[in-house]
């Protein structure tokens, strides 16, 4: 007796479907936004809603990251020291260094 499959179907397209149902929407890349020079670059960053965006002190004296609205602070961040936030909601998030208010940054999350 001769058993045929009665679902032919390539096994990356099998394993590929599955992973999709699985594990759902690939979540966004990581951003990173580096401090250097009493400056944050880029000074505007937009990202999709569920990016985790990254700040880097690459500065030699410390700094902090604040959004006005107060939805993140970090603490002070020493040469080298990092800081991340995941934005969960879209909307326009302005940030500064509570230690210097003239450094300003904005992350657009759609």
């Amino acid at each position: 007796m001769l058993f045929r499959n009665p679902i032919r179907c390539a096994p990356s397209a099998a394993v590929a479907a599955l992973a999709a149902v699985t594990l759902g929407a690939a979540a966004p890349a990581p951003s990173v936004i580096k401090i250097d020079n009493f400056t944050f670059n880029a000074a505007e960053t937009t990202v999709p809603v569920g990016t985790t965006v990254t700040w880097v002190n690459n500065d030699d004296i410390p700094h902090t990251v604040v959004a006005t609205d107060k939805s993140f602070k970090s603490k002070v961040l020493d040469t080298d020291e990092k800081f991340s936030f995941t934005f969960t909601k879209a909307g326009t998030f302005d940030y500064f260094c509570s230690i210097h208010p003239h450094m300003t940054g904005k992350v657009v999350v759609r």
